[in-house]
């Protein structure tokens, strides 16, 4: 089947509006790219003998002939974060696969990975969504050498992935290879976590009980098993052909995995300009690599957060992505996989049912993705309708199944378990924000009740402990929580608390300029409220009692006070504490970033 109309539509309409940014950037790596030689034969003598002083001897021999290709690592490891401790060894793995295939790998750097499950309604929130563009300049900072042919990125969580891509094609000339690490094995079911936490917030466990469960629940090495931003990522990056086939949600410490990179590392060896396929990874992705990201984000109900991190993405890369481009797509992309927070399974039941290769099948056969694109496996995006196997030490390949092998996760694009992705841009007086209703029941898509303001979570955290929230509908407005107010932090912790709310018979919604996080489920939310509250008059003068409207149906967001009323009406001055203590290094990002609908950035240009 061809390309659907509006897929095609959408894709041409990004290349028409990036077509000078695109143009200019490739000519910027086209003139960083050089001939068909190593990297460091480019350097001076005394630059060379710098690169490889510390490496043995017979790996000193080869990298002084000059022939053979030399792998970079960039790694987001650290040892607390259990999506990224996976990654201690892999340095080892790669440098000994690289030697096997005749080439050569070194750690080039280290980027930061924070977790947001770990800072969730904490001050260090405040510098997660920054953290995203520190790991873009630190990627580049490792790469500054100019000693590397190609790069092998390791990185898996939140805003890890999306600074690794961003730096990844400011070095564009070259090739890139991402790594996953794998989820962890499942562990306490989700939405007994849930209901662990909403009886927390009602006084009915004590900590001790919810520190238990929550050990059940995160138990082990690994990416966390719900489908939020962390899992979103891996999707993606093989949706955009940045991994192997079927790499993304095989568990760490298997034999399959470690495969799995042996195998990344030598297709990278393969990739450089000293080989025959050479892949300069600024010009394999291109415009439709993220419209392909954005079907398979849409069909498996992915996080809300990469309406902002594919604009930032992508921007790198010249290309130009709109909101309005992701919820084109959104409403002719069939959601095919129930992954919670969109249903009960987890990420490895959502793997075992067919996963991204039985997904990417569907798309490919339904006309919604384009298959003649670039990936680090070649030309064609069907090469990843498949699975990866270990047969006698080696992987094989086979064709993804044709049909679910469990359609309570995952169903055909004839039978989806929603006619669209769920992502929706809404429009009003109050600015243009995202709602994802894709995990919520479509009888509470269209809220119109007062607003409750708040201008922290706090606020709200402790309205909800006093009882102030009960018994009555309403539309919680938590305002100042933008790029520039205080870093954009999610607020996923109201989520247990507003679902708490509406679980007793209250009808409750949300509208925030903050995040909520790919893990937003039930509750009614428009977030990324652009202008934020510190730009945004209407935003700022919201008070209680307001009657405000959200209608995920009609696509608007709209507080019912009449213009004159709104006009005598003075907005609050609300100043950011600082209350983490690095908060003061990044008072410079609050002052430059850019606004969430163009991504929430810092970098020029960008």
């Amino acid at each position: 089947m061809g390309l659907i109309q509006t897929v095609r539509q959408v894709t041409a309409r990004i290349a028409e509006r990036s077509r000078p940014t695109r143009e200019a950037y490739l000519a910027h790596i086209a003139e960083a790219a050089r001939g068909q030689r190593s990297r460091r034969s480019y350097l001076g003598c005394g630059n060379q003998a710098h690169g490889f002083a510390a490496c043995r001897p017979t790996d000193k021999s080869l990298l002084k002939q000059g022939t053979v290709a030399n792998l970079g690592i960039i790694t987001a490891y650290n040892d607390m974060l259990s999506a990224h401790q996976p990654f201690e060894h892999f340095p080892s793995i790669i440098r000994e696969a690289a030697r096997e295939a005749g080439g050569f790998a070194q750690v080039a750097g280290g980027v930061p990975a924070m977790c947001d499950g770990i800072t969730q309604g904490f001050a260090g929130m405040e510098l997660s969504l920054f953290s995203r563009e520190v790991i873009a300049m630190a990627t580049a900072v490792g790469l500054a050498h100019d000693t590397f042919d190609a790069v092998l990125y390791l990185g898996v969580c939140d805003k890890i992935v999306p600074g690794l891509v961003m730096g990844a094609l400011a070095f564009g000339h070259l090739p890139a290879v991402f790594i996953p690490a794998g989820p962890m094995t499942s562990g306490l079911p989700n939405d007994e976590k849930v209901k662990a936490r909403q009886l927390y917030a009602e006084g009915k466990i004590d900590d001790k009980d919810l520190l238990e469960i929550e050990s059940r629940a995160y138990h082990d090495q690994g990416t966390c098993t719900f489908y939020g931003t962390a899992n979103s990522n891996q999707l993606i990056m093989e949706m955009m052909g940045l991994h192997l086939p079927g790499a993304s949600f095989v568990n760490p410490d298997t034999p399959l995995r470690e495969a799995l990179t042996r195998e990344a590392t030598k297709r990278a060896l393969a990739i450089t300009a000293m080989g025959n396929e050479y892949t300069p990874v600024g010009v394999m992705i291109d415009e439709r690599s993220f419209v392909n990201a954005i079907v398979g984000l849409n069909a498996t109900g992915g996080s809300t957060n990469h309406t902002i991190h594919l604009i930032a993405m992508a921007a790198a890369a010249g290309i130009r992505l709109k909101w309005q481009d992701i919820a084109e797509i959104s409403a002719v992309v069939p959601l095919i996989a129930r992954i919670y927070p969109n249903g009960i399974a987890d990420i490895n039941h959502f793997h075992a049912a067919g996963g991204i290769g039985f997904v990417i099948r569907e798309l490919i056969e339904a006309g919604l993705v384009h298959n003649n694109v670039g990936t680090i496996w070649g030309t064609g995006l069907e090469a990843y309708a498949s699975e990866p196997k270990l047969k006698n030490g080696k992987i094989i390949r086979q064709k993804a199944p044709s049909t679910s092998r469990d359609e309570k996760v995952l169903t055909d694009v004839r039978h989806p378990f929603q006619q669209d992705g769920g992502i929706r841009v809404l429009s009003g007086n109050i600015g243009q924000a995202i709602i994802k209703v894709s995990a919520v029941d479509p009888g509470r898509w269209s809220v119109e009740e007062p607003a409750r303001v708040f201008n922290s979570q706090e606020a709200l955290q402790q309205a909800f402990s006093s009882g102030k929230l009960d018994g009555e509908n309403f539309i919680a407005v938590i305002r100042y929580q933008g790029p520039r107010a205080n870093g954009m932090p999610e607020l996923h912790k109201l989520t247990t608390l507003l679902g708490i709310l509406q679980d007793r018979g209250q009808k409750v919604a949300l509208v925030t300029d903050g995040r909520m996080s790919g893990a937003s489920g039930k509750v009614p939310a428009a977030i990324h409220v652009t202008p934020e509250a510190l730009d945004n008059l209407v935003l700022a003068k919201i008070m209680d009692g307001d009657l405000l409207r959200m209608d995920a149906n009609q696509g608007t967001l709209q507080l019912l006070v009449d213009q004159k009323t709104l006009t005598m009406r003075t907005t609050e001055t609300v100043e950011h504490s600082e209350n983490c203590a690095g908060d003061r290094l990044f008072h410079i990002f609050r002052r430059m970033v850019s606004p969430a609908s163009t991504g929430a950035t810092v970098i020029e240009g960008i």
